[in-house]
Order: C-alpha cells, then sequence, then structure tokens
C-alpha cells in the first residue's frame, strides 16, 4: 500500500521554501499531494485555478508530487485521497502553537492520519508569502524567493499598479 502525504496551504503564492519543503518531504512517502486551499475566509491575489496551475507547472518534473485542491475540512480530504500524514512546514517558534493545535484537532477528527512538522531550509526559514506579495506590489525584486514562472505571475498581477509620487 502506497504512503500518500497531503502537504495542504494557501500557497498564495508558492515560494521556495514551500517547494523546499515538498522536495524533501516526498522523499518520506511514495507520493505527496501539494493540496491548495480553497478558503472563503481568504482574499487570495491568485484564483485557486491559477494557483494550482503555477505549482503544477513548477513541480512539473516531480513524478511523485501530485496537485490539487480542496475546500472543507482537511482530514476529510486527506481520508479521500487515502492520505496517511499531512506535511507542516515551520519557519519558527511562532508558526508552532498554532500548528501544534491543528494537528491535535485533526488527529481528533481522524487518528489515522499523522501530521509531520518540516523546518524550511536555513535559507527560507524567513519567507512568507504574505512577504513576497508585499515586496512584489511595492515594485521589488522577489528573484530567488519564488521559482521564475511565479515572478513573472506577480509582475503581471502588479503591471496596472504605477508609481504614485509625492509632490513636496
Amino acid at each position: 500500500m502506497k504512503k500518500i502525504a497531503i502537504y495542504p496551504g494557501t500557497f498564495d503564492p508558492i515560494t521556495n521554501g514551500h517547494i523546499d519543503i515538498a522536495k524533501r518531504s516526498v522523499r518520506l512517502f511514495d507520493k505527496l499531494i501539494v493540496a491548495v486551499l480553497n478558503n472563503p475566509k481568504k482574499t487570495p491575489l491568485f484564483t485557486v485555478n491559477e494557483r494550482v496551475e503555477l505549482i503544477r507547472e513548477v513541480l512539473k518534473d516531480e513524478v511523485t508530487i501530485e496537485v490539487d485542491y480542496f475546500n472543507g475540512l482537511l482530514v476529510d480530504y486527506a481520508n479521500k485521497k487515502q492520505g496517511c500524514a499531512i506535511i507542516r512546514g515551520l519557519r519558527a517558534i511562532s508558526d508552532f502553537e498554532y500548528e501544534m493545535q491543528m494537528s491535535l484537532i485533526n488527529r481528533r477528527l481522524n487518528p489515522n492520519i499523522d501530521t509531520f512538522f518540516k523546518m524550511p531550509s536555513e535559507e527560507y526559514t524567513f519567507l512568507t508569502s504574505s512577504a513576497v506579495k508585499e515586496i512584489a506590489s511595492l515594485g521589488g525584486s522577489v528573484a530567488g524567493l519564488v521559482p521564475r514562472v511565479v515572478e513573472k505571475a506577480l509582475k503581471d498581477k502588479f503591471k496596472h499598479i504605477s508609481v504614485i509620487q509625492f509632490e513636496v
């Protein structure tokens, strides 16, 4: 029986930190599903379909990684996909409390699915999708923080924003 792990997230947009965790996690499982959450409480920059397509493009050479999206409870999705594990990234101690609570709730809902916490590689410990979007929205370079295809998508999203000039 294949060991399938689910790596859920908003991925708005996917960063090199996310990719690092995905590629290192797949070594532990037969298959990894990068599952984009369609969360109605959030207002993402990219649509679910755009995020899924960007991730598929970025991970197209990873034959043991599938990209999908889901609504509702993560444990229900994991169960539907026959997943035995959930992968969650932790950048700092501040992430731990929330992630631990979610892990315990998920275990309560489905004790057959374990959560694995992965630290990103050192070079990505500071990296967040929010920071990437802010940098890109202000015209800064996100090279090295996201794959080129994501960098281009961010430029396309923000190309309509012009520099505001202030009079002195």
